[in-house]
């Protein structure tokens, strides 16, 4: 979790509008032009209205479930994942509070905002609700999203805004970003945002959630967008709610084991009530999380001496007819053989 700096005023300061593109600059500073797209593809635009969101947490510099993956391919899945936004857009907002720091170009440089912005919130409501005309979710009434780029210590953290829960602010790091390797400053810019986007439209158990599982939820989002970094991995050390991909990898496993739609079923059980680890594992899922972590810690367990046995197979196999084998081992890497 990434320390909460104190805002400092800036006289060079960026104020932009997404939705409605007016710029005001406070200093002489170079126009900086955006000439490439973000990862995300373009998601069908409804009707712009001021509608807004609730819980606030801080991300973390968060990396992969596919361990490496080109720019192409994560366009491809991010297109094939946005598809179609049936939710009121909120108002996006964009303030960069010193244009002339090496962070402000390389995101401007690489990023187009306010694709990026619309494309994520698209999926973080595709994995976390249903549709606003279905009942059994209800996303939070987030009515705008505001980015600040701004020189401060860690990754990012979102805050609700000075004038109400509704406004959220998404305070990213400038310095962070400077710091972020060519090769991936796209994805990872996409990643932190969709990361802290999801703070704007999960629920916390009116207050009580476990911190461990409000930011696995919003890593779990970033898994399932395939805009994981290539450290990201699956660990069973220590507990459940370690946080971060820690617990989204077991957020993925349950969603596997039980089918889609649990990770939303768990979102909207954290709208309703308090949070009671017992009764509310137990009541959405049958069985207590203790439980539900060991069986996990055994299944990668599994997954990781099959990729043992994998490398094991020779050639001399191969030739012998043991081809088949090492294929029943491919599948069940892919996931086919969830608990």
């Amino acid at each position: 979790m990434e320390p909460r700096s104190q805002m400092t005023p800036n006289p060079r300061r960026l104020s932009t509008s997404i939705l409605e593109p007016v710029m005001s600059l406070a200093s002489q500073s170079p126009a900086i032009s955006n000439p490439f797209a973000p990862l995300c593809t373009p998601v069908p635009r409804p009707d712009t209205d001021d509608s807004s969101s609730t819980p606030s947490s801080s991300a973390s510099p968060s990396p992969s479930e596919p361990p490496s993956h080109s720019s192409t391919a994560m366009a491809a899945s991010a297109a094939a994942s946005a598809s179609k936004n049936p939710f009121p857009t909120p108002k996006l907002r964009l303030e960069i509070r010193d244009l002339n720091h090496a962070g402000a170009t390389a995101f401007l440089a690489t990023t187009t905002a306010s694709t990026l912005l619309q494309d994520a919130i698209a999926n973080v409501l595709r994995l976390l609700y249903s549709t606003p005309s279905t009942p059994d979710t209800t996303a939070p009434p987030t009515r705008s999203v505001t980015v600040i780029l701004r020189a401060m210590p860690g990754v990012a953290y979102t805050t609700g805004s000075d004038l109400d829960a509704d406004h959220k602010e998404i305070h990213f790091s400038l310095s962070y970003i400077a710091g972020i390797p060519a090769d991936r400053r796209t994805a990872e810019i996409t990643g932190v945002l969709t990361h802290e986007l999801v703070h704007c439209y999960q629920w916390n158990a009116r207050g009580t959630c476990p911190g461990g599982l409000i930011e696995g939820v919003a890593d779990w989002v970033r898994l399932r967008c395939r805009l994981s970094p290539p450290h990201w991995k699956r660990e069973t050390d220590g507990r459940w709610d370690g946080g971060y991909q820690h617990t989204a990898y077991f957020l993925d496993y349950l969603e596997r084991r039980f089918g889609d739609g649990t990770v939303r079923r768990l979102n909207e059980k954290l709208r309703t009530a308090q949070y009671h680890e017992k009764a509310f594992w137990t009541e959405l899922l049958g069985r207590p999380v203790d439980q539900l972590w060991g069986d996990y810690a055994d299944k990668v367990r599994d997954d990781e001496t099959v990729i043992v046995n994998k490398d094991d197979i020779s050639d001399d196999d191969v030739r012998l007819g043991l081809r088949d084998g090492a294929a029943a081992v491919e599948g069940t890497l892919d996931g086919q053989d969830a608990r």
